[in-house]
């Protein structure tokens, strides 16, 4: 019997994957900020994609990654993590961005195999390799999007504040900028700037950068998703953070049980 999530046995039509794209790219340029909570699998992501609140799911390569007992930084086979990605998009209405890491030694190739799968968006980072690179690897990768004939949303990666090493937050930040501004240039909808972004630094970002251009990650010690709407942030996700509260509250149920306690009311049946 064929596996109803198996992307290489469903393939969804072109018209679809097209509206999903479409419809991503609006969210991203919407006056609203786009909250996305990250998910790491079919179940994770019924659970997330039936709430009202839900316009778009992203997928949380660390989270995907772990599930399958791999480490984060592109450990997993690239053809696992295209059939995770895949399955989830498979298993929702809603458009999918999926986290490409830096895009497992061929941005391009990763990113058609995604759209083959339904995904219409994703994160791709520099890792700080050269400047030229970088750009060429999203100019490569929006090329390979159009031969698909699909207007894939790019959130396109700089690491310039999370590496930064020894170089001051300004001249991160700078370095952020310059990254950024050429990554739109070359096609990328957005630019994902990962790290504890405060409020003088999402300013200068945006400033930057541009207004509405600019994707963060929600981590402890974050703005709330509002300050950032109102400083012009773009989106904002939260990467491998709702896997960790999801099985940190295993890890308590379990304690509470082995105590000889009951399941909590209202818990979450799947259908």
């Amino acid at each position: 019997m064929s596996d109803p999530y198996d992307p290489l046995q469903a393939h969804p039509s072109h018209e679809l994957v097209h509206d999903r794209a479409d419809a991503l790219l609006r969210l991203h340029e919407a006056p609203e900020i786009l909250t996305l909570v990250n998910v790491w699998d079919v179940a994770s992501a019924m659970v997330i994609a039936d709430l009202p609140e839900t316009k778009a799911l992203a997928t949380a390569s660390h989270g995907i990654a772990a599930s399958y007992g791999f480490e984060d930084g592109e450990r997993i086979p690239v053809e696992l993590m295209i059939e995770a990605v895949g399955r989830i998009a498979l298993s929702t209405s809603l458009p999918v961005s999926a986290d490409l890491e830096g895009g497992y030694g061929d941005p391009a190739e990763t990113v058609r195999m995604a759209i083959g799968v339904g995904v219409v968006g994703g994160n791709l980072e520099d890792q700080l390799r050269p400047h030229i690179e970088s750009v060429e690897n999203v100019a490569e990768v929006m090329k390979a999007a159009e031969e698909e004939g699909v207007r894939f949303v790019l959130n396109a990666r700089t690491d310039a504040l999370i590496r930064r090493g020894d170089r001051s937050l300004d001249e991160a930040i700078d370095d952020a900028i310059e990254r950024g501004r050429a990554y739109l240039d070359a096609g990328a909808a957005c630019v994902f700037v990962p790290g504890l972004v405060d409020e003088p630094t999402a300013i200068r970002l945006v400033e930057g950068i541009g207004h509405r251009k600019v994707s963060v990650i929600g981590v402890p010690g974050s703005l709330t998703p509002a300050r950032y709407q109102e400083l012009g942030i773009a989106r904002i996700s939260y990467g491998p953070w709702p896997q960790r509260v999801a099985l940190t509250a295993l890890q308590e149920s379990a304690l509470t049980l082995y105590a000889g306690g009951v399941l909590p009311p209202g818990t979450q049946t799947l259908t």
